[in-house]
């Protein structure tokens, strides 16, 4: 594999613009309470550079020219898109930013806990571990896993905002002595080698440009006899680049969640070994047969819903909920209460959620793709 060429990492200008964007909004509740406290010329700043990548540039048209420029601003790419996203996903999801499968009568907040769990359980993460999160969002799987294992957690992100709502959340749960999150690029990990004795991504390694690169930092800082567990975003190997259907769908997919380069499963299974990973269990969690689909709720399919109290939430991953957030969202952009460019990021997002569905249930696209590897007893690092 050719080296990837990795952005130059500028911590204390992505501090300024933090502070520049989103002022005091991270001490807010989250969702719309957050989104009106941005400021609107830092806030349309994030969007057009967001943006440059993805505006007038349909499948039929991409070039690899502009894939390779995306993959060249990954962590940019990266850090924009959750400047932009993470007060949508509060509102819409909550602060565990990932999709997870569904047992009968399973309430949403239920069924993602369950699928953090599995997880832990599948690496065996233990309470006297060090472990490491790559791509930790605001925190939600750390807290869940540090609360299931009792394991000391670090967690791993490129954005400065995403890090101040996890920390703020590991304090308001009593968690702070068990978690601690770190700014860096987990393309160029600061960690000494053999640091952890379990790493876990969840649906954030994606936004590498080069899985074999992120994987090998992991395989880097993990212990000998160490374990990764990974559920990884993947289009499937049915997926043909040579279809304009099927590249629709994924450039879709990759606008509306800030991916520079989403690729097969095999091609993740290859990046793995590659890595230098031995790897013990893998396998496309989407094909269980389970209760409900994954994507019901961004369906909006009320029929698989577990629980009444769910209705609301369901509700508002509906095109009609949707367009009726976003309709308020619009409204608040017009009145001057969110920020200039609010609306055309939940509409990237929204019409992601719409790719992400399509991908599913074309047989494209899993968004848990578990792998579970290990680092050998006699590596050297």
């Amino acid at each position: 594999m050719a080296p990837t060429k990795l952005e130059h990492e500028d911590h204390s200008r992505d501090a300024a613009f933090n502070k520049a964007m989103h002022k005091e909004s991270s001490m807010a509740a989250g969702g719309f309470s957050a989104m009106m406290r941005k400021d609107n010329t830092a806030h349309k700043a994030a969007v057009d550079e967001y943006f440059k990548h993805w505006d007038n540039k349909a499948a039929r048209d991409e070039t690899t020219a502009d894939r390779e420029s995306r993959k060249a601003e990954y962590a940019t790419l990266t850090r924009l898109y959750y400047d932009l996203g993470t007060d949508i996903y509060e509102y819409g999801w909550g602060q565990s930013m990932h999709f997870c499968r569904f047992a009968y009568g399973e309430r949403l907040h239920q069924a993602i806990a369950r699928h953090e769990h599995y997880l832990a359980a599948k690496i065996g993460i233990k309470g006297d571990d060090k472990v490491l999160d790559v791509g930790c969002g605001i925190g939600g799987p750390a807290r869940q896993i540090a609360k299931f294992t009792g394991a000391h957690i670090t967690g791993l992100n490129n954005n400065d905002y995403q890090i101040d709502r996890a920390t703020l959340y590991a304090q308001k749960e009593g968690l702070a002595h068990q978690l601690e999150f770190v700014k860096g690029d987990f393309m160029q990990m600061s960690f000494p080698e053999n640091t952890f004795d379990c790493v876990y991504a969840i649906e954030a390694t994606v936004h590498a440009p080069s899985l074999e690169g992120v994987y090998s930092q992991i395989y880097r800082v993990l212990k000998p006899g160490g374990v990764f567990g990974v559920y990884e975003w993947l289009m499937t190997d049915k997926y043909d680049n040579s279809n304009e259907h099927h590249r629709k769908i994924r450039l879709g997919i990759e606008q509306g969640d800030g991916i520079s380069n989403m690729v097969k499963i095999s091609e993740a299974l290859a990046a793995i070994k590659a890595a230098g990973f031995e790897l013990e269990l893998h396998e496309d969690l989407s094909k269980r047969p389970d209760a409900a689909p994954w994507y019901y709720p961004i369906a909006g399919e009320f029929k698989y819903m577990g629980s009444i109290l769910d209705f609301y939430l369901i509700g508002r991953m509906t095109k009609f909920g949707r367009g009726l957030a976003h309709s308020v969202m619009g409204l608040m952009e017009m009145l001057g209460l969110a920020p200039s460019g609010t609306m055309k990021t939940a509409n990237s997002m929204a019409a992601a959620a719409d790719c992400l569905v399509a991908g599913a249930k074309e047989d494209l696209f899993t968004p848990m793709y578990l792998m579970i590897a290990r680092k050998p007893l006699n590596a050297k690092a």
